[in-house]
């Protein structure tokens, strides 16, 4: 059997969004078969590719939903679980995590980051991480 590519579309373009351009977008996690720490998290993480790593990760799609770039995606891995360790043995990829998650959540939910009122940080609180899927946010790609 042969394939006729002829006919095919050409794909649209294929460059980069522009360094530092702002775009809002729609975070997709893509469950990687590893359990997190909840019910919630079930199937959650990605475990590291890398032979005797102990690193899991959430493996996001991001997708732009306006502007001259929409529908165009991005991927990124935020380590929750694992890798090197700071004095106190938290995870340091952890810690960067969940600083870039904690940024997204007030971006999505309009909240100015230095509001540590009671309000504002019930809205921070996720019962899982698996909350964050479908969250949009303001993001400097």
């Amino acid at each position: 059997m042969t394939y006729d590519m002829n006919d095919a579309e050409l794909p649209r373009g294929s460059d980069l969004i522009p360094d530092g351009s702002f775009a809002k977008v729609t975070m997709t996690i893509r469950k990687g078969g590893d359990d997190g720490q909840g019910e919630l998290d079930r199937g959650l993480l990605k475990p590291s590719k890398t032979a005797h790593s102990d690193v899991k990760s959430l493996d996001c799609e991001f997708t732009v939903s306006a502007g001259p770039h929409i529908r165009r995606k991005f991927w990124q891995s935020f380590t929750v679980i694992g890798g090197k360790l700071d004095e106190h043995g938290v995870s340091i990829g952890w810690k960067i995590s969940k600083g870039v998650f904690r940024a997204m959540i007030d971006s999505a939910l309009g909240l100015d980051s230095q509001d540590m009122s009671e309000a504002a940080k019930a809205k921070r609180l996720l019962r899982g991480l698996s909350d964050l899927h479908g969250i949009t946010f303001a993001a400097k790609v």
